[in-house]
């Protein structure tokens, strides 16, 4: 595939980057045994991007470059700003960083937010003693979730504010003597018996911890493969936590039905409409089932902002825990009946609180 006939199958704007709010991959994948330009590299594969940037004609190789950048499907560093320059199958690779310029959709650039610095062994004790805090502390916290689980499912089926409350309890132990949390915007919390579809943007495995500390009884959207982790997979399952698996059609529309049932029934739902961490603090593109959920159903969405989080436990490295504390801006919540429009309006109020 050329880079014109790549240009006439893009249906987003040029520039490397996603669409702000959007249901489909902005990917085009291809066998991983061509070379191509704009590439990322991953498992298997050679993903294209359909967004394609010129750069002026470059000798190399005994040939000439006309457009694009020669990616090579031998990098191990899955870094899509790489540029690999094989000069014979024996030689060794020759890499030199290039500099791409990123859309206003938040796209990831070298100058990243999260660089990678020397781990040190101060954080790797620190992520030892955060697991052994959080898992004593569990241990014995699921023991009063089973007690009073009976009595949940008798007398709050939906809401199940106990199961929370306990929950809450232990991200609270888990975290305190880590990092502290600084939140503004607590005045803007729908009261606990309003149901609202809450959003944010996702950075790293400590969000879900930060989270629970608020004490908001809404139910997390989380992949089928946590609830079989003993422990953690039994509470989630007690607190109404709602499976999704991933590349699923099926599953993702009972999750959407489900979700609206909550709803309906009086409880509150939480999103992470990236529908992943973000490996470089860079806000991505959102997808459009929790407005879509919110749209139908005529309760208000509630864009919440998480930063730091991805600082002190960076994707990717779950067992360090760095030093630094975590700020949570919840903004006034968004009303709508148009999925497009509280997509937009959502993504664009997290987008600036961090200065992106």
């Amino acid at each position: 595939m050329d880079v014109a006939s790549a240009r006439s199958i893009s249906s987003h704007p040029s520039y490397y980057g996603k669409p702000i709010c959007s249901s489909q991959s902005s990917l085009i994948r291809i066998s991983r045994d061509k070379v191509c330009c704009f590439g990322r590299i991953s498992n298997g594969m050679t993903s294209f991007t359909t967004s394609l940037h010129a750069v002026p004609s470059e000798k190399f190789m005994g040939e000439t470059r006309r457009t694009g950048i020669q990616w090579s499907n031998r990098s191990l560093r899955h870094d899509p700003y790489r540029f690999l320059d094989k000069k014979s199958p024996r030689s060794s690779q020759l890499a030199r960083d290039i500099t791409v310029r990123a859309d206003l959709s938040g796209a990831a650039t070298p100058d990243s937010s999260f660089p990678e610095p020397e781990i040190k062994l101060s954080s790797r004790l620190r992520g030892i003693f955060f697991c052994v805090v959080a898992g004593i502390s569990a241990t014995f916290l699921i023991v009063l979730m089973i007690i009073g689980h009976p009595f949940v499912l008798l007398f709050d089926p939906y809401r199940r504010k106990f199961h929370h409350f306990i929950a809450k309890l232990w991200a609270s132990i888990s975290i305190y003597p880590f990092y502290k949390i600084n939140i503004e915007g607590l005045e803007n919390l729908p009261s606990s018996d309003t149901p609202a579809v809450y959003v944010s943007n996702h950075q790293s495995f400590l969000d879900i911890y930060t989270l629970l500390s608020l004490g908001k009884s809404f139910k997390f959207i989380s992949k089928t493969g946590i609830f079989v982790i003993p422990i953690i997979g039994w509470a989630m399952s007690m607190m109404g936590v709602v499976p999704l698996k991933r590349m699923d059609p099926r599953s993702q529309v009972d999750c959407l039905k489900r979700c609206m049932e909550l709803l309906k029934k009086g409880a509150s739902v939480f999103f992470f409409p990236e529908g992943t961490r973000s490996k470089d603090g860079r806000l991505g593109s959102f997808k459009k089932g929790a407005f879509t959920v919110a749209a139908k159903t005529g309760v208000a969405v509630v864009p919440i902002t998480l930063m730091g989080t991805g600082k002190i436990m960076p994707t990717g490295s779950e067992g360090i825990l760095n030093h630094g504390n975590v700020k949570v801006i919840i903004h006034k919540p968004i009303h709508g009946s148009k999925a497009d429009v509280l997509c937009n309006e959502a993504r664009s109020k997290i987008a600036e609180s961090m200065d992106l």
